[in-house]
């Protein structure tokens, strides 16, 4: 990679990218600054190498004084088919944090050299950014369709229940009346949370991400991950992760056996993950990207999150602007659905991860 230099009131800046032996300075600046979240950690990079072996590039502004900025960055390329950088991909937010709009510049003018002498089609990155001059003209912001449903966590987590309304109270309360347990899981159970995992995948029409890479997320993350289970007669019939942040909480997946829905799991599931974050002192919780008005986001926003618009950035081959609308193609989308949900489970568990670590989203 090249190095950048900028003066920036007497600090000299320059452009590094991270090595593994830095994850400790990186992940005290993620864990430090208040837009970040936890895939910003070091650990997603680990586990994107190790279980799909995509090469990441993690850049830092950095000074004698420590980092001033990051930018994550995947590169995902399949001869004559892929052939794109994301920051970052598998999650909805993975944007450049830098503590000013120079250093923040510096960082993407790096990206986007290393783009155009690799001949790269294309530049995402997922996440708001400092509006300058630079990212104005040479970025340009995706309509995607989706927002982000955020929730604010209260003092206690008495006080968050007692904050729901009558119905989803009832609804937490059915799922212990109808002996659901919930309980967290270790690696020794992971096999069973992901066949609860892939066959909710193959239901809705989606390939699924392979077992190494979930596995390699708990084991990348370590205390800052969490695998939640709901059972019932001693069968896995929900599963959740959840990673930790800073001052948040994210959740990447979670699934639910469709034949047992009527007993409340995913109602369990979603409380007491809701209940660890207030209870641990995080101050908010990420429920995830959703389409405005289907069934993700009522679920989620009947738990109190409020939509913020999902930001995301592109830069095309030429370097020109684009605009992308209704980036997810509902009617190819659902078409391809339906195919992928006549294949049967085992064939798709099969093929579904080769073709999964290529989609982004």
């Amino acid at each position: 990679m090249s190095i950048f230099y900028l003066e920036m009131q007497n600090k000299s800046l320059k452009i590094n990218e991270i090595e593994e032996f830095d994850q400790k300075r990186w992940d005290e600046f993620v864990l430090n600054h208040k837009a970040s979240s936890p895939y910003h950690l070091f650990a997603w990079k680990k586990a994107i190498e190790v279980a799909y072996g995509h090469k990441c590039i993690y850049l830092c502004a950095e000074s004698n004084e420590g980092i001033h900025g990051i930018l994550p960055m995947a590169y995902l390329h399949f001869p004559g088919i892929i052939n794109e950088i994301v920051g970052l991909p598998f999650c909805d937010v993975g944007n450049c944090l830098a503590e000013s709009g120079q250093a923040q510049d510096l960082l993407l003018s790096e990206a986007i050299i290393f783009f155009k002498k690799k001949g790269i089609k294309r530049l995402q990155l997922r996440g708001d950014l400092i509006s300058t001059q630079n990212v104005r003209l040479q970025l340009q912001s995706i309509e995607t369709g989706k927002v982000r449903m955020l929730l604010n966590l209260p003092a206690s987590s008495e006080e968050l229940f007692n904050s729901f309304k009558s119905k989803l109270r009832s609804q937490v309360r059915k799922a212990k009346k109808n002996r659901v347990r919930f309980k967290w899981g270790g690696l020794d159970e992971f096999d069973r949370a992901y066949h609860v995992f892939s066959k909710n995948m193959h239901e809705l029409g989606s390939p699924v991400h392979s077992k190494s890479f979930l596995k390699a997320i708990l084991y990348s993350y370590g205390e800052r991950s969490k695998l939640g289970i709901a059972e019932y007669n001693s069968k896995i019939i929900g599963m959740g992760i959840i990673l930790l942040g800073g001052n948040g909480v994210s959740i990447p997946w979670a699934s639910t056996l469709r034949e047992y829905n009527r007993l409340g799991p995913n109602m369990l599931l979603y409380w007491n993950f809701l209940k660890f974050s207030v209870d641990n002192n995080y101050t908010f919780f990420d429920f995830g990207r959703s389409s405005e008005g289907e069934g993700t986001y009522k679920f989620k926003k009947q738990w109190g999150a409020k939509q913020t618009p999902l930001v995301w950035y592109e830069l095309n081959e030429s370097g020109n602007h684009i605009k992308i609308k209704n980036q997810n193609k509902n009617n190819q989308r659902r078409w391809i659905a339906a195919i992928w949900q006549r294949i049967p489970l085992k064939l798709a568990n099969g093929i579904g991860p080769y073709l999964r670590k290529y989609i982004s989203l």
